[in-house]
């Protein structure tokens, strides 16, 4: 018997995004987001409580700002003293680690998802999942996107509104679209 779709995508294979179990991950994703986002901020404290479960890993001190929206949420990962403005995004149809310290500005969006490039496959919900890492006391500006395969080294700074297609080094301080390494002065 072959892998189920789940498995495939874990696997980092093309898989059906249009499959019942992975249909109703998200159902349970959205829940937990909603509960989160819903929340008087007083009871909700630094993360919802279904959020929280759902991720792959929450260690002390992690806050999230509401309005949040993930895919799956189990493929979370988040280090201690991680802060999410409001209005992050991350479709984590891959493993989304974030290290300590490391903080994201309003808007930010991460996305781990490849649709394929041939519309009669695209049309048919072939995609791939690609992992993202993001490393210790990174920052990363306000509407930034992120896409999947790609590592962000510890320290580094992603500006405001950046689109980062590749890996960034560690320490270096990216910008533009796409994401270019700020000329040193």
């Amino acid at each position: 018997m072959g892998l189920s779709e789940r498995q495939k995508m874990a696997a980092g294979e093309w898989y059906c995004c249009f499959d019942a179990e992975l249909d109703a991950l998200r159902v349970l994703a959205r829940e937990a987001v909603h509960q989160h986002n819903t929340m008087p901020p007083g009871q909700r404290g630094g993360i919802g409580p279904a959020l929280s479960m759902l991720f792959a890993g929450v260690a002390d001190r992690v806050f999230i700002e509401a309005p949040f929206h993930c895919a799956y949420g189990m493929n979370i990962s988040l280090g201690p003293r991680v802060y999410l403005n409001a209005g992050c995004t991350i479709l984590d149809t891959a493993p989304v680690r974030i290290g300590e310290g490391s903080m994201l500005g309003p808007g930010v969006h991460i996305y781990c998802a490849e649709h394929h490039k041939d519309p009669t496959q695209r049309r048919t919900g072939l995609e791939i999942a690609r992992p993202v890492e993001i490393g210790r006391d990174v920052w990363i500006g306000g509407g930034a996107i992120i896409v999947g395969g790609v590592t962000i080294g510890d320290g580094a700074i992603v500006g405001a509104g950046a689109v980062v297609t590749r890996n960034v080094d560690a320490g270096t301080t990216v910008i533009g679209n796409p994401a270019r390494a700020l000329a040193a002065r």
